[in-house]
């Protein structure tokens, strides 16, 4: 076995927790049972990965073994990388017939007519996805195992969820290759990134629900308050605000907790009103933006900007649509003023 396919093993079996990496090695089918009774779980994992690259050196593992425990581990973790959905077209919208093994063929053929030196990795699951690893090298260097790129595609679905390695310029020849094999024309990446891979697939597969009306807040009711009621009235009042917002919120975002979703962005096409003796445009053009959201938990971020006093209630549909929008590349064409009352309080 290659020193460096052994010394990739063994930083791969390092990367597992101890109480783990049994269960990952049954997963990855490599080792015999028999040979997995021989090792010793309980030590130090310095020791154990050893263990594993001795017996990996008895069956002459090679790189693809190598990298398909690498698959393993991350789909476990997939959490540990951050991930970026892309939708294909078709120039019809005629169904095929999927067969994964001409999809592998025409992947690997795309991919190393571009690139010589790159080890592509397949793993399928049982939800339909295909895992795709691949290490990119260089014309004269070879594929760096530590620096893969990662393609989670679903078969019958235009859709991929990429995570890439820190080499972008590799990114172009991933999308032709994911184009190529699966019989589609185009590939846009629909500006909404996550480390939740589940939380991803919930909204482009429209696994997540989320009601979009727009409600016209109600004024508080009260009129003259006597002196020595005030402070009664007051507190009752502030209790039906926040009722208010409560309600307001869940028919909005649902009582379910939110897709974990980090980042989201989508371009703004508005036209401003104003007095037409202001004379403020003299061109009647669209005003164009681009609007960017980022946060750990962006919607469980968005949810509490109105009960937390930071925004009206409801909140703009430019802040709920998100993740309806997501399914339609972030593209927002509205007709009104570009950042409404209630997008954000003073």
């Amino acid at each position: 076995m290659d020193e460096t396919v052994a010394e990739y093993i063994r930083r791969t079996v390092l990367k597992i927790p101890r109480d783990e990496i049994k269960m990952m090695l049954q997963k990855w089918g490599f080792l015999s049972e028999a040979q997995l009774q021989t090792l010793n779980f309980h030590q130090i994992k310095d020791n154990i990965s050893q263990g594993v690259v001795q017996l990996c050196e008895e069956n002459s593992a090679d790189i693809k073994q190598a990298a398909v425990l690498d698959i393993i581990y991350n789909h476990i973790y997939q959490n540990k990388r951050m991930w970026s959905v892309y939708q294909m077209k078709k120039s019809g919208e005629e169904e095929e017939y999927f067969d994964i093994a001409d999809f592998k063929k025409k992947f690997k053929g795309r991919l190393r007519s571009a690139l010589k030196n790159v080890t592509i990795t397949f793993k399928e699951y049982e939800d339909n996805a295909i895992w795709i690893r691949v290490a990119w090298g260089t014309p004269y260097k070879k594929p760096n195992q530590y620096k893969p790129s990662y393609v989670v595609y679903h078969s019958q679905t235009p859709y991929a969820f990429i995570s890439a390695s820190v080499l972008k310029s590799n990114l172009p020849l991933l999308c032709q290759a994911l184009i190529v094999a699966s019989n589609y024309h185009d590939i846009r990446e629909m500006e909404l990134r996550s480390h939740s891979l589940n939380s991803l697939k919930d909204i482009v597969f429209k696994r997540y629900s989320q009601n979009f009306q727009t409600y016209t807040p109600k004024p508080l009711q009260g009129g003259n308050v006597e002196p020595e009621n005030a402070d009664i009235r007051i507190v009752h009042e502030n209790r039906r605000e926040k009722e208010r917002i409560h309600r307001l919120n869940q028919e909005v975002f649902g009582s379910g907790p939110q897709p974990k979703l980090e980042f989201a962005q989508y371009r703004l096409e508005t036209m401003f009103k104003s007095d037409p003796k202001m004379n403020v445009l003299d061109k009647k053009e669209p005003f164009r933006c681009l609007v960017k959201f980022s946060s750990p938990h962006l919607l469980e971020s968005l949810k509490s900007l109105a009960p937390a006093g930071m925004a009206d209630a409801p909140l703009s549909p430019l802040l709920t649509c998100i993740p309806h929008k997501a399914r339609n590349y972030f593209k927002i064409r509205e007709k009104k003023r570009l950042f409404p009352e209630s997008f954000v309080s003073p």
